[in-house]
């Protein structure tokens, strides 16, 4: 320890010793050059530090963070990526909870510094759950040799693996899901050689083929019911396909499906016909967190290989009794999508109740491909939909999901470059209106253009993963698997 701290003394009276003295030639009005963009953010008081990086055209930036009375908290002078100490950055944002703090940066290009318009930060008082829990895969289309489930520590930069396909002879994970951002309870998918279904109830670990002879297929797309006990999934028959004159690269569709509900104590599914309708589509299906509800998406069945395009998703719920494990009779359309030659998917409603989060998009149900596709928000009470417009983009902003308080919420976008999907963090305050969004902070900005990896499923979570790796290593490779039974 001693020896890292000296080093750490060295280098910084090196770094302080290659600071020059900034002498202005010009003063602009304009935002600095530099990424992210992180102006007019609204951050939460526990986010790890924010640094920035100099763009393609500077030399170099000088930079000095201050706090709401004007005070320096930081300054940094890099031709790189600033790197603020992770201490010293959270007492910033504590003492500046509900006040904004300020970016003061001059950028050096052609050997002239200038100084540009300050970056101003809202710290929100309101503060975000422990992490989140994506997998990260690369942007193909059939490839998954190197993938898996990580978790990440908002408040630092700490990713870890929750589990990596290569421990289970490089299978497909996928679809994780916990209750109630807690992570004692968790479904996980496996495709491939060891195709199945994980189940995680209180340290226990099983593991499931999910087919039936009544239903079509495996279960897939889960939501937890907020007892526990109960998992809402879909039955899809997905396949993938590619556009050959379109400025969309590739579909991702639904030859058919369902929607079904387990009851994980007696591993039995059930169903209602509005929910496996012959003449529809099925699918996304979400709980409600008071459990009264589920949330899915349903369209009118088309030949998917000749009319993708009519697909159109509008957003449905079906009331819920897990007493009984029964729904109601009749199915509630909240957005007729349709009507408007539009289509809905991702349905994820808030947790105190009054809005449900849905992706918008011209067709079709996996919009995360779809450039136009957008994140939108239904007000129960007043009926109304609007775009969530500060939190999105021109790009792709598609899979999304609620911070246990229901304040934050975390959107999928490939607005950087239209490849990458990357994390975007935004602020929804009680009355369901949208901060502008940031991306999720790394130690250096750098890294995401050296990362060939998309973010995908982000889930909030508020505790460290409770899964065993090596624990579903071993009943994986054992291939003991239970059966779901259709009542």
């Amino acid at each position: 320890m001693k020896i890292y701290k000296y080093i750490t003394i060295l280098l910084s009276a090196v770094c302080a010793a290659c600071s020059e003295t900034v002498t202005v030639s010009d003063t602009v009005g304009e935002l600095p050059p530099v990424v992210p963009d992180y102006s007019q953010a609204t951050v939460p008081v526990n986010i790890a530090p924010l640094n920035i990086m100099a763009a393609d055209n500077v030399d170099k930036i000088d930079v000095t963070v201050c706090s709401s009375d004007g005070q320096e908290a930081f300054h940094s002078q890099t031709a790189n990526s600033t790197d603020f100490d992770i201490d010293k950055w959270h007492e910033l944002l504590a003492a500046n909870t509900g006040k904004s703090i300020t970016y003061n940066v001059s950028a050096k290009a052609d050997g002239k510094w200038t100084q540009y318009k300050p970056i101003e930060i809202f710290v929100s008082p309101d503060s975000i759950d422990y992490g989140l829990a994506y997998r990260l895969i690369a942007p193909g289309y059939e490839g998954y040799a190197a993938m898996g489930i990580y978790e990440r520590n908002f408040s630092n930069f700490d990713q870890k693996a929750i589990v990596e396909n290569n421990l289970l002879q490089n299978n497909c994970v996928n679809c994780h899901s916990f209750h109630q951002w807690k992570t004692d309870k968790m479904s996980l998918h496996i495709r491939g050689s060891h195709g199945c279904t994980m189940i995680l109830k209180d340290n226990n670990i099983e593991l499931f083929n999910t087919k039936t002879d009544t239903t079509k297929g495996n279960c897939v797309y889960p939501s937890w019911h907020p007892d526990g006990s109960h998992i809402a999934y879909s039955i899809n028959n997905t396949r993938q396909v590619f556009h050959v004159l379109n400025p969309k690269r590739i579909e991702v569709i639904d030859f058919w499906s369902d929607v079904v509900v387990l009851d994980t104590k007696t591993n039995t599914l059930a169903s209602s016909p509005h929910l496996m309708s012959a003449d529809h589509f099925e699918t996304f299906p979400y709980f409600s967190y008071d459990g009264k509800w589920l949330y899915f998406c349903c369209a009118k069945a088309v030949d998917m290989t000749v009319d993708v395009d009519s697909a159109l998703y509008d957003l449905c719920r079906i009331a819920y009794d897990n007493a009984t494990g029964t729904f109601g009779d009749k199915v509630d359309t909240l957005v007729n999508a349709s009507a408007m030659q539009k289509s809905v998917s991702f349905p994820r409603p808030s947790p105190d109740g009054r809005f449900v989060a849905y992706t918008l998009s011209d067709y079709g149900q996996f919009s995360i491909w779809h450039p136009e596709s957008d994140v939108w928000l239904l007000d129960l009470e007043s009926g109304e939909s609007r775009s969530l417009t500060a939190a999105n983009s021109d790009n792709v902003d598609s899979y999304h999901s609620w911070s246990s308080t229901g304040r934050w919420m975390v959107i999928s976008s490939r607005r950087e470059n239209g490849l990458f999907t990357q994390l975007y963090l935004t602020h929804i305050d009680a009355e369901g209106d949208a901060a502008k969004a940031f991306r999720l902070p790394l130690r250096s900005p750098e890294e995401y253009d050296a990362m060939f990896y998309s973010f995908n499923v982000p889930e909030f979570i508020v505790e460290p993963s409770k899964l065993n790796p090596f624990a579903l290593e071993g009943k994986v490779k054992n291939k003991n698997l239970n059966n779901f039974i259709f009542k």
